[in-house]
């Protein structure tokens, strides 16, 4: 199955629900269309639920890292949610799941963009 995105916002944080391969050719190049808009667009805190995601290859890896390094060095953050299978497998060899955040729950993974939040130098203290 291709690559499928659906893309949702809960407050500040867009969600990019992804089902199928994100493989060289069309899942690649979907992801990167759709991330490099977003990013563009102003969007700085980005979820990818990889949940229905059942392949990933060095194509998928690469525009995921891309997006990764791109909003951190602008102080947005992306995380990496309920990874499966040979998905979680790969992130777990190339050591991803340990440099991106990666949540088995979308509550906690949103809620950790409101502790980055606080947390951040110059952050008002509450």
């Amino acid at each position: 199955m291709d690559l499928q995105i659906l893309i949702r916002r809960s407050g500040d944080v867009t969600i990019l629900d992804l089902q199928g391969k994100l493989t060289v050719g069309v899942g690649h190049d979907l992801l990167n269309s759709h991330l490099r808009k977003l990013v563009a667009s102003g969007s700085a805190m980005l979820v990818l639920n990889l949940e229905d995601v059942t392949q990933v290859d060095s194509s998928g890896i690469c525009v995921i890292v891309r997006t990764f390094v791109t909003l951190r060095r602008s102080g947005g953050s992306l995380k990496l949610l309920h990874p499966r299978g040979r998905v979680r497998m790969v992130l777990d060899v190339t050591r991803l799941a340990e440099v991106i955040p990666t949540f088995e729950d979308e509550t906690q993974a949103l809620a950790s963009f409101r502790e980055a939040t606080r947390s951040a130098p110059g952050a008002a203290e509450g």
